[in-house]
């Protein structure tokens, strides 16, 4: 049932309680205790709306459950609250979608987008037939039919699978660092480039664009291993439009460093010959920005070293990149509600995005599958199959899962929530042939082996290898 505003307000107080409580026994001398202290207390003088509220106490859960984690590693009870936690958000979501676009079997029905993309343009043709002047609403059902490199339509109707394979491709070619669009930290994570203006004038369309897309993929359960730099996923959340300096480390660890040690430095800072600028390099030209007005004829000493090492942060952290973030930020909105998207801390936003990373549970996976070609869940063949892939290392698991669906990873809540279902399908008795797969139905196509030696033996080398992979 949920909760009123009343008691709302009455849990938020006891979790915020809760919260300084542990703060207070963690860290007695905290100066930031006193300031959370000041802030809510003046807090109390003002009511909260109804979205205040939700983010909140989605705040405070976060918080609580960090605690609870640090506190209580192997607490069983973590598990089971964001487990619930995360299934009633997605609920809503799907709720909201069923809604919107009518039940599954009515795919084919109905009003719909209806788009021809040439595969080898993929990212230029969606976006010029994807934009909100020709597609206004994109929680509509999408049908695609993709065309080859000689412009004829590629067969098949598009019951979905097209679909579902169109938008993976879309979004791992939008945000490959070589289109220019993102970037990618010291820890191998994306987050919009901070040069794109030089590239594209009209960059803003461009990120508005692919925060749409990626929307839409959420919209439509679909994961994809895109992973976005944690102060990217903070801003896009709702919980700040700027991050300050300990995300630093995460984009750019040495200048993190040296901030750091600059801060420390027991000598003459003004010796440093330090002014209030940055350098940018963009296509090779090195460009110096000042970090505010007149800041080239500003020296840096002791007495104001502080601000410019925040101001340097927050530089490459937040303005190099403002107009991309809120141009990415809308698009997303466009899709799906912010107000939703606030109640998730970053960490289960990225799971949302590419699934858990978890080890892969063969019996999970094995209740939620289906058959076809002749197979069943008693057939011989099947049965060794799930023996052998039992026997899987963690690696290989992952591996398989990449192989059929297109994503090493488990969905958030589990195989119930993977769309289409996990399938696997006969192919036939030639005994030389490889294991297949046919991502955008999540399709495997198993040949019937006859024993479990040449089964492994064949998927190992099939999913290891990528042979087999098949794309429509």
């Amino acid at each position: 049932m949920p909760f009123n505003e009343t008691e709302l307000q009455r849990i938020s107080g006891i979790l915020r309680d809760v919260c300084l409580g542990l703060l207070e026994v963690l860290h007695p001398d905290a100066k930031l205790l006193g300031n959370v202290l000041s802030t809510t207390s003046r807090s109390l003088l003002m009511p909260f709306n109804e979205t205040e509220l939700q983010r909140i106490s989605g705040i405070l859960r976060d918080v609580c459950l960090g605690l609870l984690e640090v506190l209580h590693p192997d607490a069983k009870l973590l598990g089971n609250v964001l487990s619930l936690h995360r299934e009633r958000q997605w609920k809503h979501l799907f709720k909201e979608k069923e809604d919107h676009q009518g039940e599954a079997v009515n795919f084919l029905h109905g009003p719909s987008i209806i788009i021809k993309i040439r595969r080898d343009h993929i990212y230029e043709d969606a976006f010029d037939r994807l934009s909100p002047e020709n597609e206004p609403n994109l929680k509509l059902v999408m049908r695609v039919t993709l065309m080859n490199a000689v412009g004829l339509d590629e067969a098949g109707i598009d019951g979905g699978g097209i679909f579902r394979e169109f938008l993976s491709e879309l979004l791992k070619t939008a945000f490959d660092p070589n289109l220019g669009f993102f970037s990618l930290t010291q820890e191998n994570t994306l987050y919009p480039s901070p040069h794109i203006r030089a590239l594209e004038p009209d960059f803003q369309k461009h990120y508005f664009f692919i925060g749409r897309v990626l929307g839409k993929a959420l919209y439509e359960n679909l994961l994809v291993e895109i992973p976005l730099a944690s102060f990217f996923l903070f801003k896009l959340l709702g919980k700040g439009d700027s991050v300050d300096i300990h995300y630093l480390k995460s984009l750019d660890p040495v200048v993190y460093r040296n901030l750091l040690e600059l801060r420390t430095y027991e000598g003459d800072v003004s010796e440093l010959d330090l002014d209030f600028t940055t350098v940018s390099e963009i296509l090779g030209q090195a460009e110096v920005i000042e970090l505010k007005p007149g800041g080239r004829s500003m020296p840096v000493t002791s007495s104001n070293v502080i601000e410019y090492i925040h101001l340097m942060a927050d530089y490459r952290l937040n303005v190099e990149i403002r107009s991309q973030c809120i141009a990415f930020k809308k698009g997303l909105e466009d899709v799906l509600s912010l107000d939703w998207l606030a109640m998730f801390s970053p960490a289960e936003f990225q799971t949302l995005i590419s699934g858990a990373s978890i080890p892969v549970d063969i019996a999970n996976l094995q209740e939620f599958t289906k058959y076809g070609g002749g197979y069943s869940a008693d057939h011989l063949v099947i049965k060794s199959f799930w023996r052998v892939v039992s026997g899987f290392s963690d690696r290989q698991k992952s591996q398989l899962l990449k192989f059929v669906t297109s994503c090493s990873r488990p969905p958030l809540l589990g195989f119930k929530e993977l769309h289409p279902p996990f399938c696997i399908q006969s192919a036939g008795q030639d005994l030389e042939r490889l294991p297949s797969a046919s991502t955008c139905m999540n399709l495997l196509k198993l040949p019937e082996y006859r024993t479990e030696e040449v089964l492994r033996e064949k998927l190992l080398y099939a999913i290891e290898s990528g042979a087999g992979f098949e794309l429509s």
